[in-house]
């Protein structure tokens, strides 16, 4: 909560003080990013929707079902694969990995998870691909799953 308000107070500050510098060219800037919010607030609001019908579909059991330890590396493969698909602030998938962990998730998958949390963008890749390309897009999130995977095992040999 202190970064937030920290964030917003700079904001604050800055606003004013690019008004103090030239008021046409702030307001112009205002202008352009409330249309490009308002451009992309229908795709964000599509991948959300999407992310929570994976939420609502893959329960807290399954996942730690497919997490545990029975599966070897695989658990590995759906830790990343749950990552890779799902969007979750770090502030949130920490402790969830810590509630996966004692309900008897591996660590390895647990890594997966988190690496692919936060390298691996498929939920949010239609965004992605409209601004960098779709050729970018696949490469990138391709390389980024591999080197999670990659990752998890050192992780889950290491621990």
């Amino acid at each position: 909560m202190t970064t937030l308000v920290i964030l917003v107070v700079l904001t604050a500050v800055s606003l004013v003080f690019s008004l103090f510098r030239s008021r046409e060219r702030t307001g112009r800037a205002l202008k352009q990013t409330v249309k490009m919010g308002k451009g992309m607030a229908g795709e964000i609001i599509a991948v959300l929707g999407i992310v929570a019908l994976l939420l609502a579909y893959l329960s807290d059991e399954r996942i730690t079902f497919l997490l545990g330890a029975e599966n070897g590396f695989l658990s590995s493969v759906y830790g990343a694969v749950i990552g890779a698909v799902t969007i979750i602030p770090g502030i949130i998938a920490f402790p969830l990995a810590r509630e996966l962990h004692h309900s008897g998730a591996v660590l390895g998958a647990l890594a997966a998870f988190i690496t692919t949390l936060t390298m691996v963008g498929i939920a949010t890749s239609p965004l992605e691909k409209r601004h960098f390309g779709l050729k970018f897009t696949l490469i990138r999130n391709s390389l980024s799953f591999i080197f999670a995977v990659g990752i998890a095992g050192v992780m889950g040999a290491l621990l």
